[in-house]
């Protein structure tokens, strides 16, 4: 027998003793976009193990878009999507109880081209803005309200144009818009085609006087699955940390993973890694006073259609994990 076949022999051994073990892990199947910005994520707690190491075994279902998500989770066919906040504090305000862990603060802004002479959100007025999300945008409310702050009416002062994520970036990297709010990680690729920050999200929500570090988007859980599997909730958590402790410190783990982020160019590349890594919120827990007063805005200026029928942040939102 040769010497590779021992070792093939002496592999699949480990591995049959093994799948017992595995087979015995519970089963935490996420819902994910495919082509997300999550994506990068679960492919390294995958790629590593870090599911099985922290007594899990994590499952992909891909969809096509954030609303097969919602469908699939609410119908029991995914244990976990990805979503913000203020839409599980709606869900949980019309009965469904379910709960938020954060995944990131990654926020947008308003960015102009580089040969812009905007530098305040005034000097936008009687321009176009183009706004991926459509009119209720978190980042489109925040930015109002800080504008209203300052006595400019951003709503009434400037054409507002509504699109996808692609086309609001090509658009607005063709210098057709005067500025132009997108995802954080179209706003990277923004940068990187040479267009420059007029105003950061982060910056609005701090003159508004809440946490700028607020982490918007987050996974989404039943709180049955708190309640009866703790241990479960918190090792998912722990393989999150595990991966954005990773891909925070490591490059060649961003190299490794730069086949599937769709990057351009080394330009584009830098800006996703750096965007991420900047969204990659703290170990603590959710500031709710901050989310309270959030929560409140986003009421006053997005109304029903946004935040549904509560008036207030319910109880019970955030996933008490770090506390």
């Amino acid at each position: 027998m040769s010497i590779f076949t021992s070792i093939r022999h002496a592999a699949l051994a480990l591995s049959i003793a093994a799948a017992p073990a595995l087979a015995d892990l519970p089963v935490l199947t996420l819902a994910s976009q495919a082509g997300g910005t999550v994506a990068w994520e679960l492919d390294t707690i995958r790629h590593h193990g870090l599911d099985e190491a922290n007594g899990f075994r994590l499952e992909i279902l891909e969809v096509a878009g954030k609303s097969a998500g919602q469908i699939a989770f609410q119908g029991g066919e995914a244990d976990v999507i990805v979503d913000d906040w203020i839409w599980v504090a709606r869900q949980r305000a019309a009965g469904q109880d379910i709960a938020f862990i954060p995944y990131s603060r990654a926020v947008g802004g308003v960015m102009v081209p580089a040969e812009s002479a905007a530098q305040t959100l005034q000097d936008l007025a009687g321009q176009q803005i183009g706004i991926a999300g459509g009119p209720n945008d978190k980042s489109w409310l925040i930015l109002r309200a800080y504008a209203a702050q300052q006595g400019f009416d951003l709503l009434a002062e400037t054409e507002q144009v509504y699109g996808a994520p692609p086309l609001i970036f090509q658009t607005a990297r063709s210098g057709e818009l005067g500025g132009a709010i997108n995802f954080w990680h179209f706003m990277a690729k923004q940068e990187a085609a040479g267009m420059r920050h007029l105003i950061s999200v982060a910056e609005a929500a701090t003159a508004l006087g809440m946490d700028p570090d607020m982490p918007l988007l987050g996974y989404v859980v039943q709180s049955a699955m708190v309640a009866e599997q703790p241990e479960l909730v918190a090792a998912f958590a722990s393989a999150s940390r595990d991966a954005k402790a990773l891909l925070g410190s490591s490059d060649a783990e961003w190299n490794r993973l730069r086949p599937m982020m769709n990057a351009a160019d080394d330009a584009e590349f830098a800006a996703l890694k750096a965007g991420f890594r900047a969204g990659i919120p703290g170990d603590g827990p959710v500031d709710e006073a901050s989310a309270r007063a959030m929560f409140r805005l986003m009421g006053e200026l997005g109304g029903e259609e946004l935040v549904g029928s509560a008036t207030e942040l319910p109880d019970g939102v955030f996933v008490p994990l770090g506390s």
